[in-house]
């Protein structure tokens, strides 16, 4: 059976080998990577341009960043029929070729995030290295510890206020250096689907741009939306704790005032942002009508007729404008900041889908359509991995992975580092 036969319905006149080849597992790989260069760039507002207010969802947003860059090459690995074939990406680098750059752009970018998070948590793995050297009958678990943070130190165990300083700059040379790494990150995937010439609905200079701010807006919302869980789930433990009559670090008062400081902070640069997205994706929209190249026809038929309810009802409208007029409302609450970021994940997520899916939604001929089954229910491995299942597993993954980090680095509390 063809790659793409059993979830492809056929419609009017197309070539006999035409089928919709890119998947849902197409469609979560620019999804994730904008989620990475979007959680990046919320941590860069803090380390590069000082806004303090932003200074606890920054460690927390850069240490989801790595996280969620772990997770961003495996759609492509799960999509492809030889999946080994994917490490000749990283191995076999080269600018010939957009694909084939990633590899660079990849490691360029995870060599940057983990080098900034080493010197914003130095100070952390020192003081834990050194207060586990000082327990005498150690446990199994804490030598393992006590090895991991002394790997972690690097054999840099200067903790001076000199060394302190120093530590800051880098962070915020490595923060301002990640920033168009980030972007270019995601921007390529942007690029690789707006440099096909044979397809219509890609085709268009924009489309790099518009990948990127839409990557920014979701990456922002993620890191909001995984915030507010975060706090939420350590008020409970405050709770139980203090059923428990267990002494505390924290305040109810302490943790509640900072999540909603910090939302509604960060939730003006989320704005920002989306206001910019929606600008440039109606752009578009509009200089493709002005233009009416001679492959309008179809596209017209496509974005105002077949798929006029996934793009201007669910993107745009529920995706955009809603949560837009959410966050316009004064006194914003954390509960309609829950459902606002969850509208905009929708958004962006929906905004892939219609252009990676509704780029394939049309014949060569110009004449006939075909439309995408996403597989449920699946038969076989390949209906699973490229289906609701593997996309599901896909975006689990660096939650996974976060959960892991957070263990090694404090993203919420009272620990002082460099940053």
């Amino acid at each position: 059976m063809v790659h793409g036969e059993v979830w492809t319905l056929k419609e009017l006149f197309l070539f006999p080998n035409e089928y919709i080849y890119w998947s849902v597992q197409i469609v979560m790989y620019p999804f994730l990577t904008g989620l990475v260069a979007g959680a990046f760039v919320l941590s860069s507002l803090y380390h590069v341009f000082g806004v303090k207010e932003l200074k606890n969802i920054a460690r927390f947003s850069l240490v989801f960043s790595f996280a969620l860059l772990f997770a961003a090459p495996m759609p492509l690995v799960l999509h492809l029929l030889q999946p080994h074939r994917g490490a000749y990406v990283f191995f076999t680098p080269h600018f010939t070729s957009a694909i084939a750059a990633f590899g660079i752009v990849f490691f360029t970018y995870g060599a940057i995030v983990a080098s900034e998070i080493w010197f914003v948590y130095r100070k952390h793995f020192v003081d834990t290295a050194l207060r586990l050297r000082e327990i005498q009958d150690k446990t199994i678990w804490q030598w393992i510890s006590y090895l991991i943070f002394c790997s972690l130190t690097l054999g840099s165990y200067d903790v001076s206020e000199e060394a302190m300083k120093t530590d800051k700059k880098a962070i915020k040379v490595l923060a301002g250096v990640g920033i168009p790494v980030a972007a270019f990150l995601h921007g390529y995937a942007g690029f690789i689907f707006g440099s096909v010439k044979a397809n219509a609905l890609w085709m268009t200079p924009l489309m790099p741009v518009i990948f990127i701010m839409s990557a920014i807006v979701s990456g922002i919302a993620l890191c909001m939306l995984t915030y507010i869980v975060f706090l939420e789930f350590k008020k409970y433990r405050l709770t139980r704790a203090r059923a428990a009559q267990t002494p505390n670090t924290y305040t109810m008062e302490e943790i509640k005032g900072a999540e909603l400081n910090v939302i509604k902070m960060t939730s003006k640069y989320l704005l920002l942002f989306l206001v910019f997205a929606i600008s440039l994706e109606l752009l578009d929209l509009v200089f493709r009508g002005y233009t009416a190249v001679k492959s309008w026809d179809i596209l017209k038929s496509v974005i105002y007729e077949r798929d006029f309810v996934n793009i201007f009802i669910v993107q745009y409208g529920l995706g955009n404008a809603l949560p837009l007029i959410l966050f316009l409302i004064p006194g914003l609450t954390i509960r309609r900041a829950v459902v606002g970021l969850l509208l905009v994940l929708m958004g962006v997520f929906m905004m892939r889908w219609n252009v990676v899916i509704g780029g394939q939604a049309f014949s060569l001929t110009l004449s006939g359509y075909m439309h995408y089954a996403l597989p449920i229910i699946p038969t076989d491995y390949e209906t699973f991995k490229e289906g609701i299942g593997g996309a599901l597993l896909v975006m689990g993954l660096p939650f996974g992975l976060f959960w892991l980090f957070i263990k090694m680095f404090p993203v919420h509390g009272r620990t002082e580092e460099g940053g």
